[in-house]
Order: C-alpha cells, then sequence, then structure tokens
C-alpha cells in the first residue's frame, strides 16, 4: 500500500450495520509511502492507522 498526504484513506466495514470510515492522510510515517499513516477522520478524531484489507487509499487527484 502506497499514499501521500491528501489522499483519503476508506476502511470498509466488516459487518453488517457498522458504517465504512473515511479520512484525510495528514502525515505518512513509513518510509516511500508506506504505513503506518496518520489520518485525521470525517467525525474529526485523528488516528494513527495500520492499514488492512478492508482498507484502500483514494489518491488526492482521482477525488476532485
Amino acid at each position: 500500500m502506497h499514499a501521500a498526504v491528501g489522499d483519503q484513506l476508506h476502511i470498509h466495514s466488516r459487518a453488517v450495520g457498522m458504517v465504512d470510515q473515511k479520512g484525510e492522510i495528514v502525515e505518512v510515517r513509513g518510509q516511500d509511502g508506506q504505513p503506518p499513516y496518520m489520518v485525521r477522520f470525517e467525525d474529526g478524531h485523528t488516528g494513527l492507522v495500520y492499514p488492512g484489507p478492508d482498507c484502500n487509499i483514494e489518491p488526492r487527484e482521482a477525488i476532485r
């Protein structure tokens, strides 16, 4: 997985009734765009994320 600051991280829900989460990557802590990522989520909280197979990166250019 590779990301840059400004990309969106999309975490897909794993169970019925759970809501997907989206957030903006505000810091890349791994080398060459690798995880972990500091993410600011839509609800305003910020957290360190090690993305799993239920996640995908939406590049900043594709969002506009």
